[in-house]
């Protein structure tokens, strides 16, 4: 895993809190030093993590969501 950085993604397919969560987990799965903080209402998943942006998205989408680096 490579230096910390900031990635910003948006995520399609969240309905509510418990999807937001399930979104979250998969990232700290990735990189469990990351930080990670998604709006909701907006799909904007902001993270300071050594995981790559494509990795992410892969593992969201693995997941039945949306994901696209923004």
């Amino acid at each position: 895993m490579s230096e910390a950085s900031p990635i910003v993604l948006t995520v399609t397919g969240m309905t509510c809190q418990g999807c937001v969560n399930s979104v979250a987990r998969i990232v700290k799965r990735a990189d469990p030093a990351a930080d990670v903080a998604i709006d909701l209402a907006t799909g904007r998943l902001e993270a300071t993590t050594g995981a790559s942006a494509q990795a992410l998205v892969k593992a969201i989408a693995a997941a039945g969501y949306g994901a696209q680096v923004a």
